[in-house]
């Protein structure tokens, strides 16, 4: 089945841009028996130039569930555009029957009995299969990593990133930028760094007594692949110092730095570079906006804001490739380049239904042996869920509102703040609950959960902060991530405000009773960005209340009046 857009054409006078999607290749089979390795992993191969392209994976060296969001919210030019359309308007725009693979892999609706049927996804073997099905095709496809790679599961915490290190090395990729892999601290990120077979890259990447590009991370690299230079340039995620806690890694500045990025382009062009492909960490709307702003890069590989799209989006003359998190899909982008200049691509992006798709052996054994040491702590179960549990979406999510009531209940305070995260894999009602799940969605290295006092005015302060990196129309004031969660809070907003002005109507919920703006209010919290930050770890807090609970059942969270989406 051809893309829509098989002959979307994009150019000047002098050429055009070709792009098709084989998204439709699996998008309409109608069961889950129809699925074959074969169907998922069949592409007609094009042009000259290949890239693999994974992004998000938060650490998740073993197949899960993972819920995509029920709502994404646009705001400014982006409202109503991919990827801030979800559920049923999603399955319209993209020609998705309900109850396909695709409604599955990339919608949220009817989400636990299709995952009944349909199974779990990713799994780093199952990556390696798919990789390896590429390579076999394409024996000289370039493999980039999108970051936030070392982050987010059990033994990536005991382990300060060590197991994610091993088995990506393991999959040989070619280059990779950086998110929350600074999180393990400059020291640590360092030592790994400098151990890595495959280049690590950030032309964002400054030092911050300097204001100068750093040596250990190059700013791009050149690759000789199909009788043509390809340039890789790396942007890690701008916003580190401001969404993570910038005393973890002193030395480092960050931003979007445009100029310099088009001095690379420039820069990458003058020594040969016939295609520019930019790895980005940005999210997906700075992406499309720094697509209009730099001139020259033909593709930039997304990541940060976990959009998994079946096709590519183009802005001005460059392709972005949006392509999910947590090892739930591998894109494939084909790229004729000639003379220059890109004159076409193909691109598949590719669901690792890990049902479907066979485990590579030697895959297999690496993860077991990263997991081995710890199997017996993390698995074992807690309780268990009757409920759905998952994270995604601007404002509600099951797995954060079960945290929040633990904070409530286990920091005996009255209202709770989780982080906007988005990451996190999901459970389907009937699953245990093990220390393992728990990990999944609160492991980091700043994890603990802190019980203090704000008054009602400062609280407000703090919503409308959140809301504006969420819903300023200007993508460059967006820092990713979704609204902050709360727990015995309600509150109006209206996205189309300015900040200052988003939040109104905040209520205690256990008795309906209005914010006072000079009152104080006890909050219990985590993840705060501050060095001094006291308390227990989060993921205790959370253990010790499932545990009272021993079955967790979620109500249906309309704490949150939404105006203007």
């Amino acid at each position: 089945m051809i893309s829509r857009r098989d002959f979307l054409q994009v150019g000047m006078a002098a050429s055009a841009i070709v792009g098709a999607s084989g998204f439709g290749n699996w998008a309409r089979l109608a069961a889950q028996q129809s699925l074959t390795q074969d169907q998922l992993l069949e592409f007609e191969t094009f042009g000259n130039v290949s890239l693999i392209h994974v992004t998000d994976i938060h650490a998740q060296l073993k197949p899960i569930y993972f819920r995509e969001p029920s709502e994404n919210i646009g705001v400014g030019s982006n409202k109503g555009a991919v990827p801030h359309v979800t559920g049923a308007k999603f399955r319209s725009l993209y020609g998705i029957e309900d109850g396909s693979p695709s409604h599955y892999a990339l919608s949220s609706g009817d989400f636990a009995s299709l995952a009944s049927g349909y199974g779990r996804v990713g799994g780093l073997d199952r990556v390696a299969t798919v990789i390896k099905s590429i390579r076999a095709d394409r024996p000289d496809a370039i493999l980039l990593d999108g970051g936030d790679t070392w982050h987010g599961s059990y033994t990536c915490y005991k382990t300060a990133g060590q197991d994610m290190v091993n088995v990506m090395n393991a999959l040989n990729p070619d280059a990779m930028t950086f998110h929350w892999e600074f999180t393990l601290g400059s020291d640590r990120v360092t030592e790994i760094v400098e151990s890595l077979p495959f280049a690590a890259l950030g032309q964002n990447i400054f030092d911050t007594e300097w204001d100068e590009p750093t040596e250990l991370f190059p700013p791009y690299k050149m690759f000789e692949r199909g009788g043509t230079k390809i340039a890789v340039i790396g942007q890690a995620f701008p916003y580190m110092p401001i969404a993570n806690p910038g005393w973890m890694f002193p030395e480092y500045a960050f931003g979007i730095r445009d100029e310099n990025m088009q001095a690379m382009v420039d820069e990458v062009r003058a020594a040969g570079a016939e295609c520019v492909v930019v790895l980005s960490h940005n999210g997906f709307d700075v992406d499309k906006k720094m697509a209009t702003v730099v001139s020259g890069i033909d593709v930039i590989l997304s990541g940060h804001t976990h959009d998994a799209l079946p096709e590519p989006v183009l802005s001005g003359m460059t392709i972005i490739v949006p392509s999910g998190s947590n090892g739930k899909f591998v894109s494939r982008v084909d790229l004729d380049v000639h003379n220059g200049q890109l004159l076409g691509y193909r691109h598949k992006l590719i669901p690792v239904f890990s049902d479907v798709i066979e485990p590579d052996a030697e895959m297999s054994a690496l993860i077991d042996e990263q997991r081995a040491p710890y199997l017996d702590d993390m698995t074992e179960v807690v309780g268990k869920t009757d409920s759905l549990l998952y994270r995604r979406g601007n404002f509600n999510g099951t797995w954060d509102d079960l945290i929040c009531d633990a904070l409530i209940s286990e920091r005996d305070a009255e209202i709770a703040l989780s982080p906007g995260v988005r990451w996190g894999p999901s459970l389907i009602p009937g699953q245990e609950i093990t220390r393992e799940d728990i990990f999944n969605v609160t492991s980091m290295t700043y994890g603990k959960a802190y019980r203090t006092e704000m008054t009602g005015e400062f609280l407000k302060v703090v919503l409308e902060d959140v809301a504006d990196n969420i819903f300023n129309p200007d993508p460059y004031y967006q820092q990713g991530g979704d609204m902050v969660r709360t727990g015995g809070l309600g509150y109006r907003i209206d996205v189309t405000q300015p900040q200052g002005s988003r939040i109104s109507n905040m209520t205690l919920l256990n008795d309906g009773e209005a914010i006072d703006p000079s009152r104080s209010y006890v909050i219990a919290g985590w993840a705060s960005v501050n060095e001094d930050t006291e308390g227990p770890q989060i993921w205790d807090v959370v253990e010790n209340h499932i545990r009272k609970l021993g079955t967790v059942t979620t109500q249906e969270n309309n704490s949150v009046e939404v105006v203007g989406a």
